[in-house]
């Protein structure tokens, strides 16, 4: 199974590969993105079981390139399963080749949706194509992007104003039909003559509009899915300005233009709810008259059924409901007025109340920052561990360090002095140590050489 309109790699209806599994996008035919399988019909009937007497319907819907559907007479009778390949009649000579879209009595219901009568259809299914013609399909279709842009460099040395958007090659290879958008009408005929030339092939020029240009093509609109055109819309109704207003929407084309360059089609989806819902609200209501002065109307929540009014001047709203506002305009209208418009309705947004629930979180698999506090301990334990270190190798009995700390900023104030200043308390413990560690020698070095540059004795102080 798989579409007949995948422009990778062969499609992914082809049968072309190992084992018969379709190509193309690599899913087997089984993706369900709306893009290989576009515009398919769920046959809900399809695990029913039919009375033993039942006399299967004969009409088939098959589907081509594009959006492009059509109904077929299967005169012999063969047995199709939707996303088979079938060589059918065209509108001109030759064979097409299409993917049975829709069988049995679904077809029936979507004759009678599409208001078309049994006796109208009358193009035949052939047979199932062989080897042959799944081959020379998949060359008409490989050549459909080459000969697309040697059409429109054709129509540039023309300097037609057209733009040919999409090319179908017929399934034995023998037509092709050129999709095109003007804005007029466009004078072809040399173009006609110039491309049958180059190509070979029966050519026919088919104009299309905007929308039907977007839903060949495809892509992904505002919205970050892929456009309603190309998936599951088939027919486009109008869209009017007038939708965006009843959805109190901002009137600017960027915002509410699609890719086509029209109005989007989703703009038509919530119309109806919105229709239903301004019933009951006032019409023709911009201002409410008050002895303070006039309220005039700043925005309206349709659903919620408020309307918000403020003074010329004023910086706050003031929040009514539709039945009050209602009853006001009453009032206007018989000349009473109210002395100021009052707010009755909290319209401040209130915090959600956290809910306990029954079971108790015990090992904190609830919070999304778990590891990060466990990660963050582990931070604080080492750096407390080096201050406790450095604490201890201070805290050991080597008073022997301490001169030397304690000298060395005297020094570089008292640079002018020459009597070096010396606490009782380390030069009492310096005595008590003895004169065989190094610092205490350090410390006399130091002594003597100032000794030898001032000629100063410390033990005068």
């Amino acid at each position: 199974m798989g579409c007949g309109s995948c422009s990778s790699g062969g499609g992914c209806g082809s049968t072309t590969t190992v084992g018969g599994t379709p190509a193309g996008c690599q899913n087997n035919g089984s993706c369900m993105t709306s893009g290989c399988n576009k515009l398919d019909v769920y046959d809900w009937l399809s695990d029913m079981d039919m009375p033993s007497n039942y006399k299967p319907f004969d009409i088939v819907e098959v589907r081509f390139k594009g959006s492009r559907k059509d109904f077929f007479v299967n005169s012999d009778n063969l047995y199709l399963e939707i996303g088979e390949m079938v060589a059918v009649e065209p509108t001109t000579g030759g064979y097409d080749i299409g993917h049975v879209s829709l069988t049995g009595e679904l077809v029936r219901l979507q004759l009678k949706k599409n208001n078309v009568s049994l006796e109208s259809v009358t193009k035949k299914i052939y047979r199932k194509p062989t080897e042959a013609d799944v081959e020379k399909f998949n060359m008409a279709k490989d050549l459909e992007w080459e000969t697309m842009h040697k059409a429109r460099n054709l129509a540039l040395e023309l300097g037609l104003s057209m733009k040919i958007s999409d090319v179908d090659y017929q399934g034995d290879k023998t037509k092709a039909t050129f999709y095109y958008t003007a804005e007029g009408r466009v004078d072809f005929r040399e173009l006609i003559k110039r491309m049958a030339e180059s190509f070979r092939i029966r050519i026919e020029m088919r104009q299309i509009g905007m929308r039907q240009e977007a839903s060949r093509l495809g892509g992904i609109g505002s919205c970050g899915r892929e456009l309603c055109c190309s998936t599951w819309l088939t027919d486009f109704k109008t869209v009017s300005t007038s939708a965006a207003r009843y959805q109190n929407l901002s009137l600017n084309t960027l915002k509410l233009a699609g890719q086509c360059g029209k109005l989007k089609c989703c703009l038509n989806y919530e119309l109806d709810s919105y229709m239903d819902a301004l019933k009951d609200i006032p019409n023709n209501v911009d201002r409410i008259e008050t002895l303070k002065g006039n309220a005039y109307l700043q925005k309206t929540d349709i659903f919620k059924k408020m309307m918000w009014f403020s003074y010329p001047g004023a910086e706050s709203w003031i929040a009514l409901p539709v039945d009050q506002v209602k009853e006001l305009i009453e009032k206007n209208k018989q000349g009473i007025k109210v002395e100021e418009l009052i707010t009755t309705v909290d319209t401040e947004i209130k915090e959600e109340k956290i809910v306990n629930y029954d079971y108790e979180n015990v090992v904190g698999q609830d919070s999304l920052t778990r590891l990060d506090e466990k990660n963050k301990r582990k931070r604080n334990n080492k750096g407390r561990s080096k201050p406790n270190n450095r604490a201890k190798t201070v805290a050991e009995p080597n008073v022997k360090t301490q001169p030397v700390k304690l000298e060395k900023p005297q020094q570089k104030q008292d640079k002018n002095t020459k009597v070096l200043n010396v606490d009782k308390t380390t030069a009492s413990a310096q005595s008590k140590e003895g004169t065989g560690s190094k610092p205490k020698r350090r410390f006399n070095k130091n002594r003597n050489n100032r000794n030898k540059g001032n000629n100063t004795d410390p033990s005068a102080e």
